[in-house]
């Protein structure tokens, strides 16, 4: 087994597949302890290999408390019990000197020791290796117990722990303590691995951004398919659309050329299911070339929001090399990246036919967000690289979200809770602690559908005006209740300082002059309401010096039909 899987091993160890390997590698180094151990004869106290026979008058020195106890520390209760039960059966069967007393040991010990590897695999831990040497002492006092107190000559038994117990304590203890020590330092530098792949990853998202934008050709796919090369550990990039090669970039481009045509079963798979597939044999890329030399591949989707326009391809000249982490990568840009080229046509799209003000600041993403939100992910991925991981998801789920709700006049109460969640994590992110956000949501409503942004733009107002300067103790709470069938109330308010009467009785009817902000998104979302439910769902502002209230009353629809009836 190569130093990558057991490293991925120990970082999925709670998956079922997972416990299963682990399980199988330490019973053969358990059994494989009982065959080399040294073999000690009760009568003369004389020493020899254990691989040979066994009689009914020796017993076995070995390190079989070592692998039970390791196995159960890092794995957990299935993982110590199972290989204690099997490692304690093979014992058993070898036979010797009341072998029954080693069956029960080993039992014992994986069960114990799962017992406390249990609360470090809950906790995503490992037990230093000064712990698990102490430890690995107190599970070789259990087996040299057993063989006192379980011996059917007791005199001969403890005369046994008395030769065999210091030296076998202080090997097994090293060899705890040495083996934690090698996880430790591996994992740490699969860690810091990671957090320069997560750098990376994220200042490629930043460098391709405009590429995407501006759409998929010839001219953007060299560029991408370069830059991607530069920064990822892949042998080769390709972009292609629905029909040919855009660009190939590395290994195997004598032969994958531009403006070719799609011709492998895969490409056409991803394309038509519209999901990302992995190919892990050359066999399964499908090139037409017998002396290929790539051997892996990812193929992720490009989508318009409508179709899938496209592919991006990531080649591997070793398959080995086609980890589970460039899996989740490879999926996690391929949305942002089909993201981009859904903002791209969606302004493009605006700008052709002159659509409404409207319109387009409903589906402005503001690019300071953005680059706000790509910062703050790069900083924080060098100490959590598992958070930046799930904050570049809640982007993309951000961005997903924007595009969605400027292509439809209404969403659901649910749908526009997800975006505005994402949103605040990612906020939460640039300023943690800055602010807490409670619901007072009505299950009732979560099916109910408004107008998209509606809690969104209320909510990121309060955010960025409502507390100035102060750093902590700032409340936010969003609620949405139903007044009866027909009608619904929803309001943001806050703790913050409250809003000036000259800005209050403009703020939603018009553009206020004021250095912090010109309250466009306010007036354009009164616009909104107004225009789906009338003059009684105007935003009402409530303001003192303890905080602000943003309240409207609205119709409740179940379907768009039922609106546009």
């Amino acid at each position: 087994m190569s130093n990558r899987h057991l490293k991925q091993l120990l970082m999925t160890r709670t998956q079922l597949k997972s416990i299963i390997s682990l399980i199988i590698l330490f019973a053969i180094f358990a059994i494989l302890s009982n065959l080399f151990g040294v073999m000690i004869s009760i009568e003369q106290f004389s020493f020899s290999s254990a691989l040979s026979s066994l009689s009914d008058e020796v017993v076995i020195a070995n390190t079989r408390v070592l692998s039970i106890g390791i196995s159960g520390l890092v794995g957990g209760p299935i993982v110590g019990s199972a290989v204690g039960l099997l490692s304690g059966v093979f014992r058993y069967f070898q036979g010797g000197t009341d072998p029954h007393i080693y069956l029960i040991s080993s039992i014992i010990i994986g069960v114990l020791s799962g017992w406390i590897g249990h609360y470090f695999v809950q906790r995503q831990r490992f037990l230093t290796p000064v712990q698990g040497g102490l430890i690995a002492i107190g599970l070789e006092i259990i087996q040299m117990a057993c063989i006192g107190f379980l011996s059917r000559n007791q005199a001969t038994g403890w005369n046994l722990v008395q030769v065999i117990f210091v030296p076998m304590a202080v090997v097994n203890s090293i060899g705890t303590g040495l083996f934690l020590s090698i996880i430790i330092n591996a994992l740490s530098q699969e860690e810091n691995l990671r957090a320069i792949q997560t750098h990376d990853v994220l200042q490629l998202t930043k460098d391709i951004f405009p590429y995407f934008h501006s759409g998929l050709n010839r001219t953007n796919a060299k560029e991408i398919s370069e830059l991607i090369l530069k920064t990822m550990k892949v042998s080769a990039v390709s972009v292609t659309n629905r029909d040919e090669i855009l660009a190939f970039t590395g290994v195997g481009s004598d032969h994958h050329t531009v403006g070719s045509d799609l011709v492998t079963d895969l490409s056409q798979r991803v394309i038509s299911s519209g999901e990302m597939w992995v190919a892990h044999s050359r066999s399964e890329i499908g090139c037409i070339c017998e002396k290929c030399p790539l051997e892996g591949a990812i193929v992720v989707p490009l989508s318009n929001g409508k179709e899938v326009i496209g592919t991006l391809k990531y080649y591997f000249t070793q398959e080995d090399n086609l980890t589970e982490v460039e899996q989740q990568w490879a999926e996690g840009l391929g949305e942002i990246f089909s993201s981009q080229i859904q903002l791209g046509q969606t302004e493009a799209q605006q700008h052709l036919l002159k659509q409404a003000e409207l319109r387009t600041l409903q589906g402005q993403v503001n690019p300071h967000f953005f680059f706000n939100s790509i910062n703050t992910i790069s900083a924080i991925m060098r100490f959590d690289p598992d958070k930046a991981r799930r904050l570049l998801l809640k982007l993309s789920q951000y961005f997903r979200a924007s595009l969605t709700g400027n292509r439809q006049a209404l969403v659901t109460v649910e749908d526009e809770l997800q975006q505005v969640q994402a949103y605040t994590e990612i906020e939460e992110a640039r300023f943690p602690g800055r602010f807490d956000i409670s619901y007072d949501i009505s299950e009732d409503m979560l099916n109910s559908l408004i107008p998209p942004f509606l809690i969104q733009i209320l909510v990121e107002n309060a955010i960025h005006h409502a507390f100035k300067d102060r750093e902590e103790n700032n409340q936010i709470n969003i609620s949405l209740k139903r007044l009866n069938d027909k009608e619904a109330i929803f309001s943001v308010s806050d703790n913050g300082f409250g809003i000036r009467e000259d800005i209050l009785q403009n703020l939603g009817k018009e553009t206020i002059v004021s250095d912090l902000g010109s309250g466009t998104a306010l007036e354009n979302l009164n616009q909104r309401l107004l225009g789906i439910y009338g003059s009684q769902s105007e935003l009402k502002f409530t303001s003192s010096k303890e905080g602000t209230v943003v309240a409207v009353r609205f119709k409740i629809f179940e379907s768009e039909e039922e609106w546009l009836e």
